[in-house]
């Protein structure tokens, strides 16, 4: 497995790194699926790594860029990620590993986050598993959640991770049969 960092994206000089990743990768699973270049530039100028709330980072395998990640609702305590990678770099296991470095570096980053919560389409099985195995729990099946170009809406599945588990070393269970 390669050696997996994160760099924060620093604008104007990863601009147009952020922009040709983004525009020269197919993310089936995603709303946008083909972003253009100034679908890219947009994201920036909208300030989706840098604005208020938000933070994004270059996703590296020894030292190439192989992925994005960025957060949003950063204000509340518990914000949202959206990963997303390179072809190539889609079933070696990258997603899985590098669910614990975005963990420790969020919150190591930010002292205020006590969770982290990630979405993906139903039908986005590698992602779904990736969330398991680093850890990450199901906390939501949104029916017919996500929008889908040209077709009937898929379900949403959210997975989230708490700070006090990862310092716990263990997992919260979720009351799914709590109803009276």
């Amino acid at each position: 497995m390669s050696q997996l960092t994160l760099q924060p994206i620093e604008r104007p000089r990863d601009d147009d790194a952020f922009v040709e990743f983004l525009s020269t990768h197919e993310f089936p699973f995603h709303v946008r699926p083909r972003p253009t270049a100034e679908d890219a530039r947009a994201r920036l100028a909208a300030g989706v790594v840098d604005g208020p709330g938000a933070f994004g980072c270059l996703v590296l395998a020894d030292g190439e860029v192989v992925g994005i990640v960025t957060l949003e609702d950063l204000e509340d305590d518990a914000p949202l990620i959206d990963l997303r990678l390179a072809e190539d770099a889609r079933g070696r296991g990258i997603g899985t590993a590098v669910l614990p470095v975005i963990v420790t570096e969020v919150f190591g980053r930010f002292p205020s986050v006590r969770k982290l919560e990630g979405q993906t389409r139903e039908d986005n099985v590698a992602m779904r598993r990736a969330f398991r195995r680093a850890g990450w729990v199901k906390e939501a099946h949104y029916r017919e959640g996500w929008p889908v170009a040209g077709g009937q809406p898929l379900a949403s599945v959210a997975y989230a991770i708490l700070r006090s588990d990862v310092q716990s070393g263990t997992t919260t269970p979720v009351p799914w049969d709590d109803e009276p």
